[in-house]
């Protein structure tokens, strides 16, 4: 005697298991692709363009990024008159650019200092908006100079033609 089948023709069940494996082989490998350098770019500072702008060549063993700009809204205009730090130290907040920034300075001079690094071996990288005016972006760097640090880089975007 013939066994049946018990499974009706129209009872396919499909495994997703292969599928499951392939979703997270391609999140793995866009998140290794990805470029990490971009995680200090803030998108509320908006780079002069200058036709002599490029990437650095070599990358910095010892780097800290300052990124300063405005705020704006969602249309670009700004909503606030004076310049702010943004990201400093790596948190989620805002900073006056006039208020708290040499403490702030001062308590990553520590850190460093307590890496056996010396802040004169820092190059700081202040991405600073087009909009910022020069004597903040200088009075910037001379707090930095306060603190130790002797290493600067300023960024801009590549001008397109």
């Amino acid at each position: 005697m013939a066994k049946r089948s018990k499974m009706s023709s129209g009872d396919v069940e499909l495994d997703m298991t292969p599928m499951i494996d392939i979703v997270f082989q391609l999140i793995t490998f866009f998140l290794l692709v990805n470029n990490f350098e971009q995680t200090e770019a803030d998108e509320r500072v908006k780079l002069p363009k200058d036709s002599l702008a490029k990437p650095p060549e070599v990358k910095v063993k010892h780097e800290m990024t300052l990124n300063v700009g405005y705020l704006r809204d969602m249309d670009g205009a700004r909503t606030n008159p004076s310049a702010f730090l943004f990201n400093f130290a790596d948190k989620d907040m805002l900073q006056p650019l006039s208020k708290d920034t040499e403490a702030g300075l001062a308590r990553e001079a520590r850190i460093y200092k307590q890496q056996g690094t010396e802040p004169k071996d820092v190059t700081i990288r202040i991405r600073s908006d087009g909009d910022v005016p020069t004597g903040e972006v200088q009075q910037l760097i001379k707090l930095c100079q306060d603190q130790g640090y002797e290493k600067f880089a300023i960024s801009a975007r590549q001008a397109v033609e």
